[in-house]
């Protein structure tokens, strides 16, 4: 029981956060990038993500109450995989194929180095 508090209170707090992430854009168009909310949530929580397994690693590696809540709560409630999916789906079947293939690859490499960048500095 216990757990599923500390996901439940970790995934209620990220998605707050992903809300406030929304709010802060609102009104701001980007020119031929329909999904900047989504790709800056994915990034940051890409970022989290790694900040907190760099530093559960080093400070407490057998603490899967702050794993729990940091990373599947949090985490999980802050970052938008299945809206990303979703937003890929709608490119294509808008044939917007160049922003479909930007999107993905910034995603992707973007999400990467924020990961590590995220190690790095938990660590």
């Amino acid at each position: 029981m216990k757990s599923l508090l500390l996901v439940f209170l970790g995934g209620g707090l990220g998605s707050i956060c992903r809300y406030l992430v929304t709010l802060a854009f609102k009104g701001m168009k980007i020119q031929h990038f329909p999904y900047y909310q989504t790709l800056t949530v994915n990034i940051l929580g890409s970022f989290c993500i790694g900040l907190a397994l760099g530093w559960l690693l080093k400070n407490n590696p057998q603490n899967s109450d702050l794993q729990l809540l940091l990373i599947t709560g949090f985490c999980g409630g802050f970052t938008t995989f299945s809206a990303f999916s979703s937003e890929n789906l709608n490119l294509l079947k808008s044939g917007q194929f160049m922003e479909f293939a930007l999107y993905i690859s910034v995603s992707i490499v973007l999400g990467l180095l924020a990961v590590i960048l995220g190690f790095s500095l938990g660590k």
